[in-house]
């Protein structure tokens, strides 16, 4: 049999985590590694691989429940090989150390076991939930595997000056930094999803680090409720802006 598929064929690689193609995640298990992954990101695996839901405490779910941050994992234990994907995002791996790194939860795909989360709160200009305000932080020794809706930017944010992100658009950045989250409208038209600008909710960093940013914008935020009526006519709900996104169900 002949078909230009077989150009697609698997890529030997001698690391733990590796980009079979940029949407796609191989990790190799030796039975002593285990890998956190997102629930149902599994495509494929060989070998003899385990798969069982990942523990959560008290207070991880509490902190979900509280903020809608957090993360359903599984937990990938054994030896062989196994493939991560979700909805053909393109894939990222990146090596957490000391620095930390603070993370919108729904763009991680897989993590090591070894890497600890915590939930932490943006400082917001106004109080108002809203993409942004809610975080995950990873901290320790390992490999995250990050998701972006197309090719990313890295910014590189130096003490010197400071960078704005629209906080649709960031993925990640260095935990050191310093954050805060603004608005772009007047305090009378805040809750005017995006005012008469187009623009919206934002992140100023400071410091020493990094800011993932990725070219793509969610609206409306990811936790906005969703709602009818008013809320949907300012861009706030499954219908977003006027009925535009009818049928999209955000997360």
């Amino acid at each position: 049999m002949q078909s230009s598929l077989f150009a697609h064929a698997e890529v030997p690689s001698q690391d733990r985590y590796a980009v079979q193609n940029p949407q796609l995640l191989r990790v190799t298990l030796q039975g002593s590694d285990d890998v956190l992954a997102r629930k149902g990101a599994m495509v494929a695996y060989q070998g003899l691989i385990d798969f069982d839901g990942e523990y959560q405490s008290s207070n991880q779910r509490g902190a979900r429940n509280r903020t809608g941050e957090g993360l359903d994992l599984m937990r990938c234990s054994g030896q062989g090989t196994v493939y991560f994907a979700n909805l053909a995002q393109n894939v990222h791996v990146m090596d957490v150390e000391q620095e930390g790194l603070t993370v919108d939860s729904a763009y991680v795909l897989a993590m090591d076991s070894t890497l600890h989360t915590e939930v932490i709160a943006v400082d917001s200009q106004y109080g108002i939930s809203g993409s942004g305000k809610y975080q995950l932080n990873i901290t320790g020794r390992g490999k995250v595997a990050l998701m972006t809706s197309g090719q990313p930017l890295m910014l590189q944010i130096t003490p010197d000056k400071y960078v704005n992100v629209d906080a649709d658009a960031i993925v990640a950045w260095s935990t050191s930094l310093r954050v805060q989250m603004q608005a772009q409208t007047h305090s009378s038209g805040v809750w005017r999803r995006r005012g008469n600008t187009g623009e919206g909710w934002e992140l100023s960093f400071l410091g020493q680090g990094f800011a993932l940013v990725q070219p793509s914008e969610l609206l409306p935020p990811q936790n906005a409720q969703i709602g009818q009526g008013m809320a949907a006519q300012y861009g706030v709900g499954q219908q977003g802006a006027h009925a535009q996104n009818r049928g999209n169900v955000w997360n």
